[in-house]
């Protein structure tokens, strides 16, 4: 039977994006291909603020500290916490969501599939899971990834055929492309080839971190690769404000929003952040 490693599986409202405030089952897998040391950083500089959590401290995520530069899921990637994701199989998975949804079964609720790089390398697993016979109720799903993945052949016609089975389905790929700012270079971090491809399997958007003027017209750099990458560009375009913990949110939300109204792209809140903290789980 597959197994996915699971960084994190939980209830709450999605916070950011398209589906911002719908009721949702969170599935984090474990890894990914980046580390946005660069978060909350001057330019050019990288957090280690992550790096100084001691794993031996801890016996599990909702003990770990929040950070406030740097990736804010930093355990869901870093091979130090790697014991506190668990290999779970498909039916213990799908048992452990039954449980989470207020009536044991899938209605309105939501399926996000995050991470780390929830495309990284779990693709074989998830048409199990999808295809699971308690999973039947899902209607929507949103893969939330950094956009350099490629979507494997055999996935990518199990998506397509997921959609064909019942027409009211919905898929949605949340790129959240990185800037600089996280410490990456647009060389390692926008594909507009990979992009164009989720595009043609479910609604795709591109959402960019932003904290400063210099970030937002980094933005406007990256969504020119994209254009020039991609025939008949168009991808709506998200700004969402940096912040791990409320006080750095609380610094430059207000700016970002305007600088999208002024851009006319759309603005992505951080609802997890004002509402709980931003704490694991949540």
């Amino acid at each position: 039977m597959s197994k996915i490693k699971i960084a994190e599986l939980f209830y709450s409202i999605q916070g950011e994006g398209r589906y911002m405030g719908v009721p949702s089952i969170f599935l984090r897998t474990f890894g990914c291909n980046f580390s946005c040391k660069g978060f909350g950083m001057p330019r050019g500089e990288l957090s280690q603020e992550a790096v100084s959590v001691d794993p031996s401290q801890y016996k599990e995520y909702g003990e770990l500290p929040l950070v406030t530069t740097g990736c804010d899921s930093y355990a869901s990637w870093d091979p130090r916490f790697k014991n506190f994701s668990p290999m779970m199989d498909i039916d213990t998975i799908v048992d452990k969501i039954m449980k989470l949804l207020p009536y044991n079964e899938w209605r309105d609720e939501h399926l996000v599939i995050t991470g780390g790089e929830p495309l990284l390398g779990w693709q074989r697993a998830y048409p199990s899971l999808l295809g699971h016979h308690k999973m039947r109720g899902l209607k929507e799903i949103t893969f939330e990834t950094n956009g350099t993945q490629d979507l494997d052949i055999g996935f990518k016609k199990y998506l397509l055929e997921w959609l064909q089975q019942d027409r009211s389905r919905e898929i949605t790929f949340s790129v959240s492309a990185k800037l600089p700012c996280s410490g990456h270079a647009f060389e390692e971090t926008i594909r507009p080839q990979i992009v164009e491809d989720y595009s043609k399997v479910g609604y795709t958007y591109l959402k960019f971190v932003v904290a400063s003027e210099q970030d937002i017209e980094d933005a406007e750099a990256a969504i020119g690769f994209y254009k020039a990458g991609i025939d008949n560009f168009k991808i709506p375009v998200y700004l969402m404000p940096v912040g791990g913990v409320e006080s750095v949110y609380l610094l430059n939300n207000k700016n970002v929003a305007l600088a999208a109204l002024d851009r006319g792209w759309r603005y992505s809140d951080r609802l997890q952040v004002p509402l709980f903290k931003n704490a694991w789980a949540t």
